[in-house]
């Protein structure tokens, strides 16, 4: 009930002032009917007790390359030639340079490349799992556990279609595991948790959500890769993609970023396709594909009216 003033202003009766109040006492004290208590409790308190479970299992993994009898600079590799120079009177000198390279030029060898990933180890006899592109044509490997303890690492077997490899490590004692998941149960929205060692950061820990499923990212012709959100970068790749349940559902492979660093697309092989493929690995080193003599050829008008 509205009552006007004698400036022209309103006020309020005693009796609607006292229903104002409890109306906003009320509201105050009520449920908030529009949140799903189901969806409310499937957002977790946190990750502590699941990354202190697994992370113990995580590796980081050292690799290093040498190419024997070439230079830093002379390593046949004419296209490093810069543009201005192509043509013209400086060729000849710039051709030499990345044929030949220079006199006191240091050799590949003595400046050795190195590269950091990550990786998982699937048995208490050290064996890891870890990308292709991780190892790569690398001449030595080592494996640096989560205490600090490392061991040179043999390579077991690589698929580079699939961007898998296993690698093995003889240590002293057994080693901490983790267990393959379902990711055939991982649907988009279920809370993720990746752990590796980007940029070289060990025992980093990341979570998110699955983003999608079934994304093709033109990387090979086995794409299925799962979408995530959690952030992952350079170094992180062959690590490991926990579930809720600590269980690992993907490899973490690969990132799209316009600017290198992550903007939160990150990309896991499922673990359903990789288990697979390093179980034929670690039993004969490679992948035996099925082949279908079938072949592409243009049709051209010969072919047209034979067919005809």
């Amino acid at each position: 009930m509205q009552l006007k003033t004698s400036e022209g202003g309103e006020r309020r009766s005693p009796g609607s002032n006292a229903v104002a109040l409890a109306l906003s006492m009320a509201l105050a004290t009520a449920p908030l009917m529009f949140a799903d208590p189901a969806y409310a409790r499937s957002a977790p308190d946190g990750f502590a007790d699941l990354i202190e479970s697994v992370s113990p299992a995580v590796v980081q993994i050292t690799t290093r390359q040498s190419a024997a009898g070439k230079s830093a600079h002379g390593n046949g590799d004419l296209s490093q030639i810069p543009e201005q120079f192509r043509e013209g009177p400086m060729r000849d000198f710039f051709e030499r340079f990345f044929r030949e390279g220079v006199p006191g030029d240091l050799p590949e060898q003595q400046a050795e490349r190195t590269a950091l990933g990550s990786g998982f180890i699937i048995s208490s006899e050290g064996t890891v799992v870890t990308n292709n592109h991780v190892i790569g044509d690398a001449d030595k490997m080592e494996v640096t556990l989560k205490d600090g303890s490392r061991f040179p690492a043999r390579l077991i077997g690589s698929d580079e279609k699939t961007d898998l490899a296993v690698i093995k490590i003889d240590a002293d004692r057994t080693l901490p595991t983790v267990a393959w998941g379902d990711s055939d149960h991982s649907r988009v929205g279920d809370w993720v948790v990746a752990v590796g060692n980007p940029f070289g950061l060990a025992g980093t820990a990341t979570a998110g959500i699955v983003s999608s499923r079934g994304r093709d990212i033109g990387a090979g012709p086995y794409d299925d890769f799962i979408q995530i959100d959690a952030p992952i970068n350079t170094g992180n790749s062959g690590g490991p993609l926990f579930n809720g349940d600590g269980g690992v559902i993907g490899v973490n492979t690969a990132i799209y970023s316009p600017s290198g660093g992550s903007v939160g697309i990150g990309f896991a092989i499922p673990s359903n396709a990789a288990r697979k493929v390093v179980a034929e690995l670690q039993e004969k080193g490679t992948v035996n594909r099925g082949w279908l003599g079938v072949a592409i050829q243009p049709v051209t008008r010969k072919w047209q009216k034979a067919l005809a």
